[in-house]
């Protein structure tokens, strides 16, 4: 009789609300564990109408000495500079959404590419998402620097990565143009080229980019699973596996849901796929959950695989010290 495979550990819930969703982990100088998240409404007593509970958020802030055990730490809130971590709950009621973080460390400065949308949208279409720019020496207090021009006004989750001919590059989702993602060159991540569709196909989101066992790998949110992409140089991609073929598909993490937008952290020569799920999530919910009126199934939670490439295939694997 084969034995049900383990699931990925769960790391962290947001105690304010319950609705930690696209994490981002970094490790600072000092050996310190930050992770950075949208802070979703899940169980705000109020959040509005429709899709509103999925607005409004900011990005909470934990901290860990291990990468396991998490302690909330606060919320981004603005101030004139631009961002600083403030302890406690943030307002319960603000005038605009903060989503999906990514950051990332080039010489002194952490910058934070933060998807920006102004009030707190009770549906989908008619609202404009900015990625903003931002940049911190510890962490806690981030200078705004500029809106990225990117190819449309509908942009959203953010990763960015260094590739192997020298320069950065960042991969987004395009809501304008069929939810695929896009891709942006810059020398300095400051100034960005557009450089055109990075993945085309079926609609997704949360792109994520990293090196791994001398191949570069591009994950994708598929709301039923990440789609696996992989290259040789991080700029022409192929897809791992059939069209159908996911990774954090439906059984193999907790829960009745699929694993969802996350992001890669390297602690020595391992690297952890940081993500979120929902554990309660109902059929009917949509393939994120976002259009569910069921308050458990709003409910979300970061969770952490093991990535790893076996014989040319990238695969998550569940945490081995659980």
């Amino acid at each position: 009789m084969t034995s049900a495979p383990a699931l990925p550990r769960e790391l962290y819930r947001d105690p304010v609300y319950d609705g930690a969703t696209d994490p981002v982990a970094v490790i600072d100088a000092s050996g310190g564990w930050w992770m950075f998240y949208t802070q979703r409404r899940a169980t705000h007593p109020d959040p509005g109408p429709g899709v509103a509970w999925v607005h409004g958020s900011r990005i909470g802030v934990a901290r860990s000495d291990d990468g396991v055990s998490w302690s909330y730490a606060g919320t981004l809130e603005p101030d004139a500079a631009g961002l600083r971590l403030a302890p406690g709950a943030p307002p319960a009621e603000v005038d605009r959404t903060h989503w999906a973080p990514e950051v990332v460390r080039d010489g002194d400065l952490w910058w934070m590419f933060l998807t920006e949308i102004d009030g707190v949208p009770d549906r989908w279409p008619g609202f404009a998402r900015t990625i903003v720019a931002y940049t911190s020496q510890d962490l806690e207090a981030w200078e705004r620097r500029a809106p990225l021009a990117l190819s449309s006004d509908r942009v959203i989750d953010a990763a960015v990565a260094r590739t192997p001919d020298g320069r950065w590059r960042l991969w987004y989702k395009d809501e304008a143009a069929d939810s695929v993602t896009m891709v942006a060159a810059s020398d300095d991540l400051s100034a960005w080229e557009l450089e055109g569709v990075a993945l085309g196909g079926r609609p997704h989101e949360g792109p994520s980019v990293f090196e791994l066992g001398g191949r570069w790998w591009l994950i994708v949110d598929e709301w039923r699973g990440m789609g696996v992409y992989r290259s040789d140089d991080a700029l022409t991609w192929e897809r791992q596996g059939d069209a159908d073929a996911v990774v954090l598909g439906a059984g193999t993490v907790p829960g009745r849901g699929f694993g969802h937008h996350g992001a890669p952290v390297r602690e020595g020569e391992r690297l952890w796929y940081c993500f979120f799920a929902q554990p309660a999530t109902t059929p009917d919910a949509g393939g994120d959950g976002a259009d569910t009126d069921d308050l458990d199934a709003r409910r979300c939670a970061v969770y952490r695989a093991e990535l790893r490439v076996v014989d040319g295939v990238l695969v998550c694997e569940a945490d081995p010290t659980d």
